[in-house]
C-alpha cells in the first residue's frame, strides 16, 4: 500500500457504507501509467507523501483575499465550511443553499441520496476516497421555474497548517425544470501550503434548466487538486462551463456530462495555464445519448519553464442520438523547450445523421507577430504576454454578464503578467 493511502486510512471513522468505498480503493490502489486514463498523470511522487488530519482552520484570515467577491458566498477553510466569512443574504425565494454538513442532518433521507452513487472503475480511486471522506461541501437546489440573477459564489480556501493535510468535499447543484443560475467557484490560496484537495461535484439539470458555471483554479504553488464534475442534462437543459486553471503543483479535473434529453446542450470551453513544474490534466468525457444534443468545447492550452499540461478530450454519440452535433477544438502553445504538452482529441460516433468535428495544435508563438511587436519597441516579455493574453481570451468572450467576464478576465491577466517569458 502507498504511503498515501495508509495515511488516509488511518484517519477513517466513517460507517459500513463509506467503510466499503475506502477498502475498494485500498484493495486497487492508485492507478499507474498501464492505465490509459492515467498515462500522462504520474503518481509516483504523490504516492509516498503522507497528509495527516488537518486542525481547525485559523479564525481570521487576510479580508483581502474575498475582497471583491460579493454576497451570497460560502467559504470553505481547508475544506470545512466557515459562517463568520460567508455570506449567504441575498438568495431569492425557491433557493436552498446549505453546506452539506448541515444536509446531512435533514431527516428526509432523498436529502442526500447523492452520496449513495458507487464507483466500480479501479482508475476511479480519488472518487471512491471521496465516497469514503468527504463530510462537507456545497448543496444547491433551485426551485421549479425560479431565476437566480446573482452570481452564487463559492469560495474553497487553502490556508497554512502545522502539517500537509488532506480534506474531501462533496457537491451537489440541482436545478428543477425551468429554472437558471450563475454559480462561481473559486479555489484561492491563503497562504503558501502543500495540503491535497479532492472535490466531487453532481450537477443534475432538469427539463429547461439553465446554469453557468464558472471555476477558476488558482491555488498555492505546491498545492495538489483534484476534482471531478459528473453533470446529467435532461431535455432543452443548457449548461456553460467556464474553467481556469491557473495555480497548484498537481492539479486534475475530469469534467464527465451526460446528455440525456432531447434539445439539451452543453458548452465547455477553458484554459490550462502551466510554468514551472507544474502539472495540470484536464480530460473531458461528453456522451450524447438523445436526439439533436449539441456539445461545443473549446480550450486553449500554455506550456512554460518545465511544466506538462495534459488534455483529453473525449466525444461519445450513442447509439440513436441522430441530430447530434459536436465540436472539440483544443490549441496549445509550447513556450519552452522544455516543457510538454500532451493533448487527446477523441470522438466516438455510433449513430447517422450528426454533425461532428474535433481537432489539436500544438505550436509556439507566431515568429513574425513576435516580430511585429518587438519591431514596435515592446520588450521580448511584453510582447508575450499580448499575444497569449490574446490566445487564452477567445474562451471568456461568450461569457455573461459582463462583469463575471471581465473578473474572469482580470484572473487569467494575473496569472499571465506570473508567466515564465520563453
Amino acid at each position: 500500500m502507498s504511503a498515501l493511502l495508509d495515511s488516509l486510512a488511518a484517519g477513517f471513522d466513517g460507517d459500513a457504507s463509506r467503510r466499503g468505498a475506502l477498502d475498494a480503493a485500498l484493495r486497487d490502489g492508485l492507478p499507474h501509467a498501464r492505465s490509459e486514463a492515467w498515462k500522462y498523470t504520474p503518481l509516483r511522487a504523490l504516492e509516498r507523501r503522507s497528509f495527516s488530519p488537518l486542525p481547525q482552520p485559523p479564525a481570521e484570515i487576510d479580508p483581502t483575499l474575498l475582497a471583491g467577491i460579493p454576497a451570497p458566498r460560502m467559504v470553505f477553510l481547508n475544506g470545512r465550511f466557515d459562517a463568520a466569512c460567508s455570506d449567504l443574504s441575498g438568495l431569492p425565494d425557491g433557493v436552498r443553499l446549505q453546506p452539506l454538513a448541515q444536509a446531512l442532518r435533514d431527516p428526509d433521507p432523498r436529502a442526500c441520496n447523492f452520496l449513495q452513487r458507487r464507483y466500480e472503475l479501479a482508475d476511479e480511486v480519488f472518487a471512491r476516497l471521496n465516497a469514503a471522506f468527504a463530510g462537507d461541501g456545497v448543496v444547491l437546489r433551485v426551485a421549479e421555474g425560479v431565476a437566480v440573477a446573482a452570481p452564487l459564489h463559492l469560495v474553497f480556501l487553502g490556508v497554512p497548517a502545522a502539517a500537509d493535510g488532506a480534506w474531501h468535499l462533496r457537491h451537489f447543484l440541482e436545478l428543477r425544470r425551468g429554472a437558471s443560475a450563475s454559480v462561481v467557484e473559486h479555489h484561492l490560496a491563503g497562504g503558501d501550503h502543500a495540503h491535497l484537495g479532492n472535490a466531487l461535484t453532481h450537477v443534475h439539470l432538469a427539463a429547461g434548466a439553465r446554469l453557468q458555471h464558472a471555476r477558476v483554479q488558482d491555488e498555492s504553488a505546491r498545492a495538489t487538486l483534484f476534482a471531478r464534475t459528473d453533470a446529467v442534462l435532461a431535455g432543452d437543459a443548457r449548461y456553460r462551463r467556464v474553467d481556469l486553471e491557473l495555480g497548484a503543483a498537481l492539479s486534475r479535473h475530469e469534467l464527465n456530462v451526460r446528455l440525456e434529453g432531447e434539445g439539451a446542450a452543453l458548452r465547455a470551453d477553458g484554459v490550462l495555464l502551466a510554468d514551472g513544474r507544474r502539472h495540470l490534466d484536464t480530460r473531458l468525457g461528453i456522451e450524447h445519448i438523445a436526439r439533436d444534443t449539441t456539445c461545443d468545447l473549446t480550450w486553449r492550452g500554455l506550456a512554460a519553464g518545465r511544466s506538462r499540461a495534459v488534455f483529453h478530450g473525449g466525444i461519445v454519440i450513442r447509439a440513436g442520438a441522430d441530430g447530434s452535433d459536436a465540436n472539440l477544438s483544443n490549441k496549445n502553445l509550447l513556450l519552452s523547450d522544455q516543457a510538454e504538452i500532451d493533448s487527446q482529441p477523441v470522438l466516438e460516433i455510433h449513430a447517422d445523421e450528426v454533425k461532428a468535428a474535433h481537432g489539436a495544435t500544438v505550436g509556439q508563438l507566431d515568429p513574425t507577430a513576435m516580430f511585429y511587436l518587438r519591431s514596435r519597441g515592446l520588450p521580448e516579455a511584453d510582447a508575450q504576454r499580448l499575444l497569449t493574453a490574446a490566445f487564452c481570451r477567445e474562451v471568456l468572450g461568450p461569457v455573461e454578464p459582463p462583469a463575471l467576464r471581465d473578473a474572469l478576465t482580470s484572473s487569467l491577466d494575473r496569472a499571465l503578467v506570473m508567466l515564465e517569458p520563453a
